[in-house]
């Protein structure tokens, strides 16, 4: 069978779902696929008000890669600020430079929550090597100054993300630019003293832990390497159980359970 047959039946069977489980079962069948054809209907999927289907698209997106990047930012749907986040999530998970624009904009400017949350997380996912090497740095400084922002915005989960797009940025930092990952990594012993939410401390203390693991890792794999790199997270735990006590004067149950919940919540976010 030919791709553009297999592409019909397909979306036939997208076009006949009758219910929100058969809609998604068709574009998981469309996105496994791996069809560029496909690619604006997997957009389109993210406009639907089916969470599920918009996960597969995504994922299908993702899959499919650089040529789903063009006409994800033609077809980005203004108005729809559901299909604007799940866009983004696409566009992260690919990487591509080309949405660097796109991103700091959104991450930036968007009045949505879900799609400033998305572009904090996609710009800590893009992948510098593809970019001419004498843009890397005015780039990242960019992405450095909306992502400080974002780690400032009012609602948490935005502060959240941004500090998994900082993270992402050191750990990539660590070997050609050293002097990027010491500067975020000030910015989060700041937070960790101004923040008022006990999930985007958590967050920093996991970021410096991953930070200093991926060090160490490097460390390893080139032993002739030095670094002089400083991470505190122990003292941002400190501060975490610190904070909790205050919230819980009286708590209950193991104090250890805390650290136990923090680390399984967060872990790989």
């Amino acid at each position: 069978m030919t791709d553009p047959d297999t592409l019909k039946i397909l979306l036939a069977a997208i076009a006949t779902a009758d219910s929100a489980a058969k809609m998604t079962t068709a574009v998981e069948n469309l996105a496994q696929a791996r069809l560029a054809a496909a690619v604006p209907n997997l957009i389109t999927v993210l406009g639907y008000n089916n969470p599920g289907a918009a996960v597969a698209a995504v994922e299908g997106l993702i899959a499919i890669g650089k040529p789903a990047v063009k006409p994800l930012l033609e077809l980005l749907d203004g108005y729809n600020y559901g299909a604007r986040a799940w866009a983004l999530r696409a566009l992260a998970g690919i990487g591509d430079p080309q949405a660097l624009d796109l991103l700091l904009d959104a991450a930036k400017n968007d009045f949505a929550l879900s799609v400033r949350r998305a572009a904090a997380r996609g710009l800590g996912t893009i992948d510098w090597d593809e970019l001419p090497h004498e843009q890397i740095a005015p780039a990242q400084a960019r992405v450095i100054e909306v992502l400080v922002i974002g780690s400032q915005d009012h609602e948490w989960v935005v502060r959240y993300a941004a500090i998994t797009g900082l993270q992402e940025l050191a750990i990539s930092s660590i070997v050609s630019a050293p002097d990027i990952t010491q500067q975020i990594l000030a910015h989060f012993d700041r937070l960790v003293d101004t923040d008022d939410s006990l999930a985007v401390i958590a967050r920093i203390w996991l970021a410096q832990k991953e930070i200093q693991t991926a060090i160490n890792e490097i460390l390893t794999q080139q032993p002739t390497l030095e670094s002089t790199i400083a991470i505190d997270w122990q003292s941002t735990l400190a501060k975490l159980y610190a904070r909790k006590r205050q919230e819980q004067p009286h708590p209950e149950g193991d104090p250890h359970k805390f650290r136990e919940v923090a680390a399984a919540i967060f872990r790989g976010e």
